[in-house]
């Protein structure tokens, strides 16, 4: 037979006893859970919100020192950027500046001793003027340093020994002929009473006397720098850049 609890039910004990309070004591804990869990997450949401606010408020106050640090430095990246500029500028005319003087010594030792020189031209561009004709087209095609000879050799021999001696000289290119005559026949008859008269050059004394017109050209050297460049700063506007900058360094300190 099947055993039967004759208790009351309010009097029974163990697993099978029925709920005296029922379900709403577990909703009302999960509710206050709920609301508990809701709470921290909000606070912790606030707080994070409050620290990003402050970094925000540190990184602005940063930018503005740096701003203002800028500020009180600028005159002296500008004066260290004028700094170069001229250093720059000094540095290109150094670097145009043609050595005229060792070329004078090279051509005096190359010189053959049966030619002679009556006339010299030395140009740092072809925009230079200079007396005499100035080689004429032949210089005008030379925008560098250039040479330009004249003057009379023992014979069209000599002259061509001439030009190939020209070629040893250091830094030269090329060397142009202008022109290389032998005087004419009335010329060559005259001898020096014709030439005396204007009817050759003042050297062109006898008839295998050669008259020469030569341009010698230096076309890797530096080409000098435009007038409209930058000219090399004086004493005067150093000082002044420099008074600029200390003011600009007192107004800074004045507003700090």
């Amino acid at each position: 037979m099947r055993p039967v609890n004759l208790l009351p039910a309010e009097l029974r004990q163990g697993a099978h006893a029925p709920m005296r309070t029922g379900p709403v004591p577990y909703i009302v804990l999960g509710a206050l859970v709920a609301v508990l869990a809701g709470v921290a997450l909000l606070v912790l949401t606030g707080n994070e919100i409050s620290e990003k606010k402050t970094e925000v408020a540190q990184l602005k106050r940063e930018d503005a020192l740096a701003v203002q640090e800028a500020k009180r430095l600028a005159p002296y990246t500008q004066f260290q950027a004028l700094h170069e500029q001229r250093v720059m500028t000094i540095s290109s005319l150094a670097d145009s500046r043609f050595d005229w003087e060792r070329v004078m010594q090279e051509l005096a030792l190359i010189l053959p001793h049966d030619v002679w020189l009556t006339e010299l031209e030395a140009s740092a561009s072809s925009e230079t003027e200079v007396g005499g004709s100035g080689g004429g087209a032949l210089r005008g095609s030379i925008h560098g340093p250039a040479l330009t000879l004249s003057g009379c050799a023992a014979g069209q021999e000599s002259v061509a020994g001439f030009v190939t001696a020209l070629k040893d000289i250091d830094g030269v290119t090329r060397v142009g002929v202008e022109s290389s005559s032998l005087p004419s026949e009335e010329e060559g008859a005259g001898g020096s009473e014709a030439s005396g008269e204007g009817g050759g050059a003042e050297c062109q004394t006898r008839e295998f006397i050669a008259e020469f017109h030569l341009v010698v050209a230096f076309d890797a050297a530096p080409l000098p720098l435009p007038a409209e460049a930058e000219a090399v700063p004086t004493p005067a506007e150093t000082a002044e850049s420099t008074s600029e900058t200390a003011s600009s360094e007192s107004e800074s300190s004045e507003g700090e």
